[in-house]
């Protein structure tokens, strides 16, 4: 699962709306390559005035900062699709946070795969029958050998 915390002065992503399409973009990241849509968490976390400060300074515009934790798929160790990542996340962010005039950045953590589970169940492989079915069906049910996918 990503999980993207946004933290974000409470003067921005102030509507239902705005943080819908930001959430729906960001979704569209993962979605694209295969992985359930609800494998994928947005958090928003507004932070009150005198609450964020850059460099020992309250910013003198929105500052937004987003971390994101990996989970089902890593980047790591492939440069290549590391920058495909980032390159896909600056392209969703742009309209959102960019183009706003905001200042900002993210970074992207990885957790092993081997401590992760959805209501229980060990979500299965990547690219596999079963995380197709739970794509397909958007919710996470038991599925053939889950003890394998460890």
């Amino acid at each position: 699962m990503p999980l993207w915390l946004v933290y974000h002065p409470e003067w921005t992503f102030t509507t239902t709306e705005s943080k819908q399409a930001l959430a729906a973009d960001i979704t569209s990241i993962y979605t694209a390559g295969g992985l359930p849509a609800f494998y994928v968490v947005v958090n928003f976390i507004p932070l009150s005035p005198g609450s964020c400060y850059v460099g020992g300074q309250a910013p003198s515009k929105p500052f937004i900062r987003l971390t994101v934790d990996h989970l089902a798929v890593h980047f790591v160790d492939d440069k290549a699709r590391a920058l495909r990542m980032i390159t896909k996340i600056d392209q969703v962010l742009k309209p959102h946070i960019a183009d706003k005039g905001y200042d900002w950045e993210f970074s992207i953590d990885e957790t092993p795969r081997e401590f992760w589970k959805i209501n229980g169940f060990i979500p299965p492989p990547h690219k596999s029958q079963a995380e197709k079915m739970w794509a397909d069906l958007n919710k996470a049910v038991e599925y053939q050998d889950q003890d394998a996918s460890v």
